[in-house]
């Protein structure tokens, strides 16, 4: 890594001053254009990877409705619903004193099946694309085959004989090691100090190896690849820089065309889209943008948003930097409650590919994400884990700071008809005692 002086970056930056003091802002990216067109060749990703992927997902539907019995009305297709949220819309507007054109929608990923958070997508999707590479080659199916086969003893013995292993924060772990122990891997999951007891405790139960780090998510990725380039045996999903997860969660943007088009949501030049994405690492919600991209073109705005004490995207993708600054080279102590999103150094594979298609990067407090999941099971009954809720502020960020984009991209006229997405990362598997906890007004 590059050695990395302040006070130089600051003059060419001036916004990491706040960033440093912790501050809330919104950061523009001045090489977003919205006209670019995808061609990611050299990363190999794009739409014929995304439809790749989404045919994979369809070929292990019914392995995964026979698996998992909570995915039998949706045929073993993990989504989620998305709602209107106009109680919550009334809120902000009346709180921040703001006036939030358009519609105000939730995309429910907090209500996942299997694993309850955005990472059922990504998560998932790699570790059944790494079981289906194994089965093939065994010759134990070929893909006109049912993955119903899948859920049999041979299957769960052949896969026994392969280990998985990932660093994370908490939800990634979730749905890697439910998904890997019930198809037979022996998985290992790495988990950095900030991750939630209630997770560690869950995957134990599920027959997962749970590995604690008194450090950040960083070693805790560090210690999985360890593992994994020790043993040939054993695959090593990596948050920073994996096109199986970025593409898994590339696939909830062709879904979400058709949950608007049945809303009777229109999306074009007169009818923008605008969605805000919390942000850790940036597989997530990098893989959903550029999904969004795919399909929306030039009438999608993606931002990320991300917690005052861990900007790891905001910083890297502002300086350009990337993955070679973390937080720690500003002086941030990186502690939040947004478990999900306390990483200190982004994804440079990430940050690279949205170079041209991110809109900007904001920041929240934990204490404005704590209000905020108050306030929408208050006045939506949705709850939501604190993670989730940095994107509820998106709107509001654009309205009181994002006017100079607004009138760049010739917005003004059209901000009325504007859909707003607050994409929910997770809340539904978060035991009721925290619940409670979080939910009262004291934390």
């Amino acid at each position: 890594m590059i050695s990395i002086k302040f006070a130089n970056l600051v003059n060419a930056f001036p916004q990491l001053k706040r960033v440093k003091t912790l501050q809330e802002i919104l950061w523009l990216n001045e090489k977003f254009s919205p006209h670019s067109e995808l061609s990611n060749t050299d990363y190999e990703i794009g739409k014929e990877a995304i439809d790749d992927a989404a045919a994979r997902l369809q070929r292990f539907a019914p392995f995964i409705e026979k698996a998992f019995p909570e995915t039998t009305r949706s045929k073993g297709i993990i989504e989620s619903k998305i709602v209107e949220i106009a109680e919550m819309k009334s809120f902000l507007n009346s709180y921040y004193q703001v006036i939030i054109d358009g519609k105000l929608l939730l995309k429910c990923d907090n209500t996942l099946p299997i694993s309850g958070s955005i990472k059922a997508r990504g998560g998932i999707y790699e570790v059944l694309k790494h079981a289906e590479k194994i089965a093939l080659e065994a010759g134990f199916l070929t893909i006109e085959d049912s993955y119903v086969s899948l859920t049999s003893e041979e299957a769960h013995a052949l896969f026994s004989k392969y280990s998985i292993a990932v660093g994370s924060t908490g939800n990634l772990g979730l749905s890697i090691g439910i998904m890997s122990a019930k198809l037979g891997f022996q998985v290992t999951v790495h988990m950095s100090a900030d991750a939630k007891e209630w997770k560690k405790k869950l995957l134990r139960e599920k027959g997962v190896t749970v590995v604690e780090y008194e450090s950040d998510y960083s070693l805790a990725v560090e210690k999985g690849r360890e593992q994994a380039e020790s043993d040939p045996m054993c695959h090593f999903i990596d948050d920073e820089n994996s096109k199986d997860l970025f593409l898994g969660y590339a696939v909830a943007a062709r879904r979400l065309k058709n949950q608007l088009k049945e809303m009777n949501i229109t999306v074009d030049a007169e009818h923008p889209l605008f969605v805000y994405l919390p942000c850790g690492v940036g597989g997530g919600p990098g893989g959903v943008a550029y999904g969004l991209k795919s399909e929306f073109g030039e009438h999608v705005y993606s931002f990320f948003a991300e917690p005052t004490t861990a900007p790891c995207m905001t910083i890297g993708m502002m300086t350009g930097l990337h993955d070679e600054i973390s937080v720690e080279n500003l002086g941030i102590e990186q502690k939040t409650e947004a478990d999900g999103l306390a990483v200190g150094r982004a994804s440079g594979f990430v940050g690279r590919v949205m170079e041209p298609y991110l809109a900007g990067c904001y920041t929240i407090s934990d204490a404005e994400m704590l209000m905020l999941l108050r306030e929408i099971h208050k006045s939506e009954d949705i709850f939501l884990e604190p993670s989730a809720l940095a994107g509820m502020k998106g709107p509001v960020m654009l309205e009181k700071l994002g006017q100079e984009f607004i009138v760049k991209q010739k917005l003004n006229a059209r901000m009325a008809n504007a859909t707003h997405i607050v994409w929910a990362t997770g809340g539904n598997m978060v035991p009721e005692e925290l619940r409670r906890n979080y939910l009262k007004e004291n934390i």
